[in-house]
């Protein structure tokens, strides 16, 4: 999901959170409380928003679920705030920055482990996963610029191949025509690797490979 799609989905969830706000009544019991049944909606629909973009760990998700478990005004009105900083963070690119370091953490591991597998002389795995994190890494490039990863075929919603990705990045100049043609020549190097084609490339290819993804990611993911 792009940030304009977030950030769109942010704002119908605080519409929504206002429109429970507006159901307050005073109870005689104690206090005003607010519809039951629109703050149970408005509920489940922040939930499954945060797991998505943050998880079920993250802090946002553990406060909203404590801040509306009762349907009293002021519950609502908390559940409100949070909705409001997690709309400041969108906005602020705050979100992807935090996944992103997430992410070249995880990024980075699978890196040593195929630095690793090539050093113990296993050229194919290191291949395969060195053009793995690449690939992966073309998405997130993508996502981050608003370049759509995926295409509509026949009323449905596809995947895009990684050379399609790179065509786009290069074509909308998030890096260079030369790049282009780095990652191009990687991405053959690992699908021959990943249909058995071994002997169409060397060790040696794949240490090249190795060093040259690992400068290109340093330097186009910042």
């Amino acid at each position: 999901m792009q940030l304009k799609d977030l950030s769109k989905r942010i704002e119908q969830l605080l519409e929504q959170s206002t429109g429970v706000l507006s159901t307050k009544k005073y109870n005689q019991y104690g206090g005003d409380f607010v519809d039951s049944g629109a703050l149970s909606g408005l509920r489940a629909s922040v939930l499954s928003f945060i797991a998505m973009v943050y998880g079920k760990d993250h802090s946002h998700y553990s406060e909203f679920d404590a801040a509306t478990n009762k349907n009293f005004e002021s519950n609502a009105k908390q559940g409100n705030a949070i909705i409001h900083s997690i709309q400041n963070e969108i906005e602020g690119g705050w979100v992807f920055s935090v996944k992103q370091l997430i992410s070249a953490e995880i990024f980075s591991d699978f890196l040593e482990m195929a630095e690793h597998l090539l050093s113990q002389g296993y050229k194919d795995p290191a291949a395969v996963m060195i053009g793995s994190v690449l690939e992966e890494n073309l998405r997130q490039l993508c996502s981050n610029n608003e370049i759509d990863i995926e295409l509509e075929k026949d009323e449905k919603f596809i995947s895009k191949k990684a050379d399609r990705l790179n065509s786009d990045l290069a074509k909308a100049e998030i890096y260079t025509k030369l790049d282009q043609k780095a990652v191009t020549m990687w991405l053959d190097l690992r699908n021959k690797a990943a249909h058995g084609k071994y002997d169409e490339y060397t060790k040696e290819q794949v240490e090249l490979m190795s060093q040259g993804v690992t400068e290109f990611l340093a330097r186009v993911s910042r």
